[in-house]
């Protein structure tokens, strides 16, 4: 098994927030709140914490403050040490502003990079839901003396879920041939799940070209462009996973997590996610309440009905209240006999008593972050 201490990990916060852009308003991609009590980011730090990283740098950008707040120290991933452990890369920019992709990201934080005495580098976005263990990965790109790994997950996609991803062609080999940079195509592909592992030094390499030439994209400016002057693998994640790029994946990603199945894979006993103490009561469940196939966080006070539901730390639902189909973020309160359905509440709305709101599965309602409806 590699040695994983010999790995840095770089995890970029902001690089999908336009995917999402009602829930990233306010807030980094990687600090959206997901499943009731965690959020984004917990999911590749809690990855490369199991699997033994010990350096991890995060790579913001803007909106970073609730990011801040939430990974504070590293002291849940055990990342609070003096040696290794969790750095928060602050943004930086240009003459024409911040950075503009991943490499130009990584050109600004190249001194963190150089100075760390990693062989390997493991980069991820925090757009993917998954528990990934990263040994066998750093492994297979060892044994293949590969210059780039791509970690890819193979599913059905429409033509318009397509245009938000990497789409790659793996031979038998394992061998990336082919790479398409968000294409409208549909049918079954091998999507990257924006993951890879590089040697630092071809890294580097790779960052001052990108410098000289004013490259900034990843996926297309190395990947796609130079495939075929490098040896670019690809890893089969045959795992569940969940990929948000729109406010569509993410209601359903939640919602797949009330599946007891899936969110045992998920959240696997042995290989757990991580995610910020809070410290709140245990959820309360008035005489009247009825609830069913739904996650219900702790702190929270139901007193109606709730059916197929993500709820958050904190969430008060009033008596005589209907809510189906939705996810409520932390500490919104639903009065008395409204009715919710297909609806995703951000932290500390407030639906006024009898009041009525309804979307669809593929149109879900949104409240921003405070309303009062």
């Amino acid at each position: 098994m590699a040695n994983m201490s010999n790995v840095l990990g770089l995890i970029f916060a902001n690089m999908h927030d336009i995917t999402v852009p009602d829930l990233t308003k306010i807030r980094a991609l990687a600090s959206v709140p997901f499943g009731a009590r965690y959020r984004m980011v917990d999911f590749p730090l809690s990855n490369m914490v199991n699997s033994d990283i010990d350096t991890i740098g995060i790579v913001t950008k803007d909106n970073y403050l609730s990011l801040i707040d939430h990974v504070g120290a590293g002291d849940e991933w055990d990342l609070s040490r003096k040696t290794g452990g969790l750095h928060l890369l602050p943004p930086y920019g240009n003459s024409t502003g911040l950075y503009r992709g991943r490499l130009e990201a990584m050109s600004q934080i190249k001194p963190f990079i150089t100075d760390n005495v990693a062989d390997y580098v493991l980069l991820s976005d925090a757009d993917v839901i998954a528990n990934i263990d990263y040994r066998p990965i750093v492994d297979f790109h060892e044994k293949n003396n590969a210059d780039i790994t791509v970690v890819y997950g193979r599913g059905v996609f429409t033509a318009g879920q397509s245009m938000t991803k990497t789409i790659l062609a793996v031979n038998e080999n394992n061998e990336v041939y082919d790479v398409l940079v968000r294409p409208e195509i549909s049918g079954e592909h091998n999507v990257s799940l924006n993951m890879f592992v590089v040697a630092k030094d071809f890294l580097l390499d790779i960052i001052r070209e990108a410098q000289s030439r004013n490259l900034y994209s990843f996926e297309v400016d190395v990947l796609q462009h130079r495939l075929h002057e490098m040896k670019v693998m690809g890893y089969k994640f045959d795992g569940p996973f969940f990929q948000i790029d729109s406010i569509d994946t993410y209601f359903k990603s939640n919602m797949k997590l009330v599946d007891k199945d899936i969110r045992d894979q998920i959240f696997n006993s042995d290989s757990p996610i991580y995610t910020k103490v809070k410290d709140e009561a245990p959820a309360k469940y008035g005489i009247d309440s009825l609830v069913s196939n739904s996650i219900v966080a702790d702190g929270c006070v139901i007193e109606g009905t709730v059916e197929n539901c993500v709820l958050f730390r904190g969430v008060k639902i009033g008596k005589g209240a209907k809510v189906k189909n939705c996810i409520l973020m932390q500490d919104t309160v639903v009065g008395e006999k409204a009715e919710l359905n297909y609806a995703i509440t951000d932290k500390n709305v407030v639906i006024s008593d009898y009041r009525s709101l309804s979307g669809t599965e593929a149109y879900p309602v949104y409240v921003n972050k405070g309303a009062k409806v």
